[in-house]
């Protein structure tokens, strides 16, 4: 059985930041060294790494991170582009390849810089001039891929999910939020998620609306991150760090993102044999808080133990690196017991991860 033996992550700041002139590489390479040291693995011994990157334009970052964090060459890098549910999807691969026997030490994360994020051009087959664009598109089908906020302010329209329920929720998200000591890798000075803030209701009742009972508030912003997990054999961790039970990743109704982690938790349980119940600590993403709290009330999980040092809402959303985040904050914030870590990805995909301590 695979076993994640440590776990190191960046701060997440806001787009436009202290880490708005690094390239993927300066956000990654960093967290890769402190990684394995943190194990006390050398990089002779890593045998793969795999970054999941969702804004860039290709070329391999995570073969970028590799050489910059002074991997051996042999290390080719593998990167994924499974939009927010890549970086969770990163710890899956290396946990089967792990589990296969095709490798014993993989680092597996992801790192995003919304801020240098390339420029998005769709070039006309006619001639004319290349049309600008943000979102890419996430289904083959122009009337069933809807833009993001949209889709999250039709699911809070049809469970019934007000705004002021979805305020409170990123209230309690920046209340929870703490300094998260150990976890976090000094890079451009930074050694905390900058983001949070005392939110109230007040001033989340005044937030820019973004699409009906969505708003600036109950969004997570947009962010610059990288977040890495080292995965490696039984062997190789000597009874250290965090057993991987399973993993899942599903696709669901492309028209409904933010409910496809449900399909993903029920089956990654029912595939262990564990309980809803029995999660101890859960690290639920934050894209959106009604997205979040769908989640967790579709999947029956207890609220209590759900993002217990705070969400994405309290940090933001470095996209390809979320998942990987999650990762990294369920590592330290689980002290025995199961955890479980899940995202929403658009075009309706959800990934599930669950360990045990």
């Amino acid at each position: 059985m695979s076993v994640i033996l440590a776990a190191k992550r960046t701060a997440v700041v806001p787009r436009g930041g202290a880490f708005s002139r690094l390239e993927i590489e300066e956000l990654g390479a960093p967290v890769v060294q402190a990684l394995l040291a943190a194990a006390g693995i050398s990089a002779s011994s890593v045998d793969e790494l795999i970054c999941s990157n969702a804004l860039g334009a290709g070329g391999n970052p995570a073969r970028r991170v590799a050489l910059a964090a002074g991997l051996p060459k042999r290390v080719a890098g593998l990167s994924v582009d499974r939009q927010c549910a890549g970086g969770l999807d990163a710890v899956l691969i290396a946990r089967a390849l792990v589990d296969s026997g095709a490798a014993e030490v993989v680092i597996a994360g992801g790192a995003e810089s919304y801020s240098r994020r390339p420029l998005r051009l769709r070039t006309d087959p006619e001639g004319g001039a290349a049309v600008a664009y943000d979102q890419a598109r996430f289904t083959p089908w122009a009337e069933r891929d809807p833009e993001m906020a949209e889709a999250a302010f039709a699911l809070a329209e049809r469970l019934g999910i007000s705004r002021a329920a979805q305020d409170q929720w990123a209230v309690e998200s920046h209340a929870k939020a703490r300094v998260c000591e150990g976890e976090i890798v000094a890079v451009a000075g930074q050694v905390r998620d900058v983001f949070a803030r005392g939110l109230s209701l007040v001033v989340a009742s005044r937030a820019k609306l973004v699409c009906g009972s969505i708003t600036a508030a109950n969004t997570a912003v947009a962010a610059d991150a990288a977040g890495f997990v080292l995965v490696v054999s039984d062997r190789v961790a000597a009874g250290r760090g965090l057993r991987i039970l399973g993993g899942v990743t599903l696709g669901g109704d492309p028209e409904e993102p933010g409910l496809a982690p449900v399909v993903a938790i029920r089956a990654v349980l029912k595939r262990v044999g564990v309980s809803a119940e029995r999660v101890e600590v859960a690290e639920i993403m934050e894209a959106y808080a009604v997205q979040a709290m769908a989640c967790v009330t579709g999947a029956g999980l207890d609220v209590a133990r759900v993002n217990i040092g705070g969400g994405a809402l309290s940090r933001g959303h470095p996209i390809g690196a979320s998942g990987a985040v999650l990762a990294v904050r369920l590592f330290y914030e689980l002290r025995a017991g199961i955890g479980l870590a899940a995202i929403a990805a658009a075009g309706g995909i959800g990934t599930a991860l669950l360990v045990k301590r």
